[in-house]
């Protein structure tokens, strides 16, 4: 399931517009909002996309740690799982504390 980060609608992985606000998933979704900030933040090495323990063989395929230009969005095409895609992004980072 999508969220969008403008109304905050949840809708299908196959959505591409929100059906409340009409706005482009693939840019405001909260799963691409939370890839942009991650992206963004210099302490910030890497992106693992985490899965949940029953996720389908799709998503456990792209389950891992990516460089920062190279992370898959999410949700995952081709989830199969039920209720919808729950990958989620994990950031890996060069410090904890400043």
């Amino acid at each position: 399931m999508q969220t969008c980060s403008q109304c905050q609608t949840t809708c299908s992985d196959e959505a591409i517009l929100c059906p409340t606000c009409q706005a482009e998933l693939s840019t405001y979704s909260v799963h691409a909002q939370a890839l942009k900030k991650l992206q963004a933040n210099p302490r910030v090495t890497a992106i693992r996309i985490a899965v949940s323990y029953d996720a389908c063989p799709v998503c456990r395929e792209v389950q891992g740690v990516y460089p920062k230009d190279a992370v898959p969005s999410l949700p995952v095409p081709g989830c199969s799982h039920a209720n919808g895609c729950h990958c989620s992004y994990e950031p890996i980072l060069s410090e904890i504390y400043p």
